[in-house]
């Protein structure tokens, strides 16, 4: 399949994750991000098969079903964890751009030990919702199931 823009997968119920997705999406103005749960059937079709698109790691089926981790899919393929957020950054352009290159300093078994605390924790920190997110009518053309 040919990817027309990236795309981010976050854990839709996830209140921490919700809330970079709305960060990244009240700023993309531009429209060139698509969002996707890791719940919804977009990302079993697009994440089933790591071969294919693969970038560094791909998360594997403990992260995809415990939904473990933010992945942002684009024409060089997946990136997870940490590189996945940097990604969204730089791609997003403007003093992101640079938060995203300054991110990438620090290496990256650090950014994803620390990334992965967060996300082990993060329910009991920042909460879930009972269900993903609904989009806008306006904004629903953005948001794939």
């Amino acid at each position: 399949m040919k990817l027309e823009r990236p795309i981010i997968f976050f854990d839709g119920v996830c209140i921490l994750c919700n809330t970079f997705i709305d960060f990244v999406f009240t700023r993309d103005h531009s429209n060139s991000f698509y969002f996707a749960p890791l719940q919804g059937k977009n990302a079993k079709m697009w994440l089933a098969d790591t071969t294919t698109l693969t970038l560094g790691p791909s998360p594997d089926q403990r992260e995809r079903e415990n939904l473990e981790t933010l992945v942002y899919l684009d024409e060089h393929g997946q990136h997870i964890r940490s590189d996945a957020v940097l990604s969204v950054l730089v791609h997003m352009g403007g003093p992101y751009r640079w938060f995203g290159y300054l991110g990438r300093v620090v290496p990256r078994i650090i950014r994803d030990g620390v990334y992965n605390w967060i996300a082990h924790h993060r329910y009991n920190w920042f909460g879930k919702r009972d269900a993903c997110r609904l989009p806008t009518p306006e904004d629903k053309h953005r948001l794939l199931d």
